[in-house]
């Protein structure tokens, strides 16, 4: 353990409780699979994402389970405890969820893009123990055409607000090309808030964020839109050009501020897809990073995460064994990096899905790979910022990034048996300055 002390009672920094470093030294990602999908009674093939409560991580694999139609399970975050809450039988429970879960209680809500009465997808909702699982909508038989009332096929996730669920649907609605649709959790009320015709938008393939009244969304024929609660003031805020901006945007957005940000799967200046910021109000389009296909990634099918100014987020393919990364880029467009390259062995393969961050860890899925080939979730500890330190004449100044707002600085007189306190006014500054006295303290920022 290196103390190398700075007037003779700092150390540099502890950074997320991965050890005591000399500044300047950085440490790797550590990468561990929480578990490997065997294809049979735990499912196979994990599309979509996870979300977190307490230590579970709970999501939907798109095949294995009973019937081979796929799997709601949860598993703890070291590992242990995995259940196969549910399996998908491919009758009115639905099959083939593409999509990750949403939790509010005790209940979880989630579509499946296959099943239901008539076989073109349903709304679902179950508990957390696994029981009382419920149809809460099942999409509609279709005309020749594809047209029906509501839609078809909804691949994507779900939204809450106060008791109602708002989704899309990629297939289907008045012109077959898909709808935002809204339902009460008690599977009262649905509406279809609005059928896409082309012209404003085809196959919304992800899901909706909500600010205030307005859902915004992006359609895989390349648009990104708006549209109230209540089905009025649709608009389309951005097309993309297929070319420079990107093309095809599977995933949904996410909102800082004004702006929001997405990936489309293809386009850019390689052609291998692109990562994206546009205003709320349609200006402002940039192309904050285009994809190679080489190291950085390839065919980023996933939404992504922000925290502080960084986006966090995967891409299909590329990396150093072409089955995909785990990468992080500014806000701004800068600092791109590639956090993590699947190997297509125990690792996983070809995530599909975006992450999710607890502390300086992030979780997510791949679809393949694993000990069977059939997908792993798997966790990423990042090094977490470093912490400088200034001599001042008889005091010093202790100072890390400004984006590290989920980091306190915490101190301690014995590193023999360390009792680390919060030090005063450590939060949010990203500064602090300390008098040069006896007895010695050490430092260190600690994730919260």
């Amino acid at each position: 353990m290196n103390t190398r002390p700075v007037h003779s009672f700092l150390l540099p920094a502890l950074i997320a409780g991965l050890g005591l470093i000399p500044a300047g030294r950085v440490t790797a990602q550590t990468f561990t699979i929480v578990h490997s999908f065997t294809g049979g009674s735990d499912g196979a093939n994990p599309i979509a994402g996870l979300i977190l409560s307490g230590n579970t991580l709970y999501g939907t694999a798109h095949q294995g389970g009973s019937s081979g139609d796929g799997t709601v399970f949860a598993v703890h975050t070291d590992g242990t405890g995995f259940t196969n809450l549910h399996s998908f039988i491919n009758g009115s429970d639905g099959a083939a969820p593409y999509a990750g879960l949403i939790l509010s209680g005790n209940t979880l809500y989630g579509t499946a893009f296959q099943g239901g009465s008539s076989g073109n997808g349903m709304v679902f909702a179950v508990n957390i123990n696994g029981t009382g699982f419920t149809n809460l909508h099942s999409f509609t038989a279709t005309s020749g055409s594809g047209a029906n009332s509501d839609g078809t096929y909804p691949s994507a996730g779900l939204i809450l607000s106060g008791n109602t669920l708002y989704g899309t649907a990629g297939y289907g609605g008045s012109s077959s090309y898909g709808t935002v649709f809204a339902v009460n959790t008690d599977g009262t009320g649905f509406t279809n808030l609005h059928s896409f015709n082309y012209s404003d938008g085809a196959y919304p393939l992800a899901g909706l964020i909500l600010s205030g009244n307005t859902l915004y969304g992006t359609t895989e024929n390349g648009t990104v839109f708006k549209v109230n609660t209540d089905g009025t003031s649709f608009t389309n805020l951005h097309s993309l050009n297929g070319v420079s901006d990107g093309a095809e945007p599977w995933a949904g957005l996410i909102l800082s501020g004004n702006t929001l940000y997405g990936t489309a799967t293809y386009g850019g200046s390689s052609g291998q897809g692109t990562v994206f910021a546009v205003n709320t109000d349609g200006t402002g389009f940039t192309n904050l990073y285009s994809f190679t296909g080489g190291s950085d990634g390839a065919r980023p099918y996933a939404g992504l995460l922000l925290s502080g100014n960084t986006l966090y987020g995967t891409a299909n393919r590329g990396g150093s064994s072409s089955y995909g990364t785990v990468f992080a880029v500014h806000t701004n467009g800068t600092g791109f990096t590639n956090l993590y390259s699947f190997s297509g062995g125990s690792d996983g393969a070809n995530p599909w899905a975006g992450l999710i961050l607890s502390g300086n860890t992030l979780y997510g899925t791949a679809q393949g790979g694993g000990s069977s080939g059939d997908g792993t979730v798997f966790s990423l500890t990042l090094p977490g910022p470093q912490l400088n330190i200034a001599p001042f004449g008889n005091q010093s100044v202790l100072f890390w990034s400004a984006s590290a707002t989920n980091y306190i600085l915490q101190s301690t007189t014995n590193l023999a048996s360390p009792n680390w306190m919060t030090a005063s006014d450590a939060v949010p500054v990203i500064a602090f300055t300390v008098t040069n006295t006896s007895p010695a303290r050490f430092f260190r920022l600690q994730s919260q």
